[in-house]
């Protein structure tokens, strides 16, 4: 058996202004890359995954997903449509032997967020019941179970890592 995992953890956070003020080209371009991005990689990679009956292919949504962030529309929205995406192909695979599952990170300490202000950093990280921002160590290790064959009775789950920020 081959063994396959995909990993869809490109992602972009696109404007952080008011939903009043972005634009549909903001909105395009953010979409492109976080939704249709992942919806193409499901496309070209699931198909040898079906026929070797075996993958699994871990998206990578947001807590932003489920609670939405102020003057972060375009993300949340977006992040939301990976999270319907997934639990659609989840189900579509279920019986194939291919798994789709997602992450749901709170705040990550990655070059995504170099650019992130303080002011906001420390808003999401007010928001953890850890009072601390997750480390992409941590969330590599729940990226490396998903793509395990200890994972066999999930698919279409959104996992959360957020230091116990998730409330549902």
């Amino acid at each position: 058996m081959m063994v396959c995992c995909g990993v869809l953890s490109a992602g972009v956070v696109g404007p952080n202004i008011p939903l009043v003020q972005t634009t549909e080209q903001q909105w395009k371009s953010v979409f492109d890359i976080n939704v249709l991005g992942t919806a193409s990689f499901i496309k070209a990679f699931a198909p040898g995954m079906v026929e070797n009956h075996w993958g699994r292919i871990v998206t990578f949504a947001s807590m932003a997903a489920k609670d939405g962030n102020p003057n972060l529309s375009i993300y949340s929205a977006t992040k939301a449509a990976v999270v319907a995406l997934t639990k659609s192909v989840g189900k579509e695979l279920a019986t194939s032997g291919v798994l789709v599952n997602a992450i749901a990170p709170a705040v990550i300490e990655t070059p995504m967020n170099k650019n992130t202000s303080a002011e906001v950093l420390a808003h999401l990280t007010s928001l953890i019941p850890m009072k601390r921002i997750g480390k992409a160590e941590e969330v590599a290790e729940l990226v490396a179970w998903l793509c395990s064959d200890k994972v066999s009775f999930s698919t279409g789950a959104v996992y959360d890592i957020s230091g116990g920020r998730a409330t549902y």
